[in-house]
């Protein structure tokens, strides 16, 4: 069996028995497995899930990491290899990267004897609810590591397509829980209450008009309600109502000064139409911001490797891979899947010929990171 079928064969296993954020213990056991049968050191670190890989010797080290946990979505790809837990999906792709940063393992080991350097690789979990990226940085997988790279697949891109930017990249994804406190009271007498989901309503609308009246155009900001929860009958107006959404930006100013005025927003209406109102705010992922110079660095590799290369557009969805970069200096790029169904949906299904070039790509990406910094190394102690 070549590599790439291999990896193909692995990539469907790992989509057949899907596991949600913080329960990969499976996952967990089938990549450890792979990668001790292909004699790959593995390192000890205190892990529920998730495992980290090293190969070569030395004392430049680099990171290459995949995210690993699957979505809540019942799957509906119809692909033959789907997933057998109910309600479970590699919606996101997740096993796509795992397959990929398994090739490149398997290339890096046979070449281990020559690489100027270590190359860990992470096996990340809970990166869908932000946790796995802290919690492995919490134990230490980043000791010693000088550059660190990432990947997600895109599906509105072409196989052999790459892309990736210097700078803010994907964007801080906050969650924001609204509880609006009225007084219940019948329908029919609604003077007698404190109606909270006329409240809810009239702060809904205000939060629309704050960012699009409030914050420049040309500010890269969204702000979605996602849910709302009140009332459980016809001819009762309901005590409370909760609602709740997202907030997202590539700014940290910007993000902490609507955090304030949404603040502001709900208290002022509940004031004026005599309810209680209370804001829960829940920071998500920071903006992942690209290191200029590894940005190049990642970009100028996969022209060498053929890829068809251009520049990203900003993202605003999440990615916990951002707390690495805020600890050491790296990139993290995109690789068209050309899917015709986006990320998180039931019917995702990335074409499969992207992981074989992607391992050779990380592969070389890592030989070449090690090289360069060997190479920075010497002329800093050489100046």
């Amino acid at each position: 069996m070549s590599n790439a079928s291999q990896l193909i064969e692995w990539r469907r296993e790992l989509h057949t028995w899907p596991e949600l954020s913080g329960q990969e213990f499976a996952t967990t056991a089938r990549l450890r497995g792979w990668l001790q049968a292909s004699g790959i050191r593995l390192l000890d670190y205190p892990l529920e899930t998730g495992l980290v890989a090293e190969i070569g010797s030395g004392e430049t080290v680099i990171a290459l990491r995949a995210d690993i946990d699957a979505l809540p979505i019942h799957e509906a790809s119809g692909v033959r290899f789907h997933s057998r837990h109910p309600g479970v999906m590699h919606a996101c792709g997740h096993d796509l990267h795992s397959a990929v940063m398994l090739g490149a393992a398997l290339q890096l080991n046979d070449q281990a004897d020559q690489l100027p350097g270590r190359v860990r690789i992470l096996f990340q979990p809970a990166e869908e609810i932000a946790r796995g990226a802290r919690q492995f940085i919490e134990a230490g997988v980043l000791d010693e590591v000088q550059a660190i790279f990432g990947m997600h697949n895109e599906p509105s891109l072409p196989v052999g397509t790459f892309a990736t930017r210097s700078g803010a990249f994907y964007a801080n994804t906050d969650k924001f829980i609204i509880r609006v406190t009225g007084k219940g009271a019948h329908a029919a007498y609604p003077e007698q209450g404190v109606d909270s989901i006329v409240t809810a309503s009239q702060i809904i609308q205000a939060l629309q008009g704050l960012t699009s009246r409030s914050f420049s155009a040309l500010d890269s900001l969204v702000l979605s309600i996602t849910r709302i929860d009140g009332g459980k009958s016809w001819n009762v107006l309901p005590g409370g109502v909760e609602f709740g959404g997202t907030a997202r930006t590539h700014d940290l100013q910007l993000r902490a000064e609507l955090e304030q005025r949404v603040r502001t927003l709900v208290e002022h209406f509940a004031e004026a139409n005599g309810a209680q109102a209370t804001l829960s705010w829940h920071p998500g992922p920071p903006v992942l911001i690209n290191d200029a110079h590894w940005a190049t660095f990642s970009s100028d590799v996969a022209q060498q490797a053929g890829y068809r290369v251009q520049s990203a557009e900003l993202h605003l969805l999440g990615e916990d891979f951002a707390f690495y970069l805020q600890q050491v200096p790296g990139a993290f790029v995109s690789i068209g899947s050309a899917s015709d169904f986006g990320l998180h949906h039931a019917s995702f299904t990335p074409d499969e010929a992207l992981i074989a070039p992607a391992a050779d790509y990380f592969a070389r990406l890592a030989r070449q990171a090690l090289q360069h910094l060997n190479a920075r190394c010497r002329d800093a102690i050489l100046n």
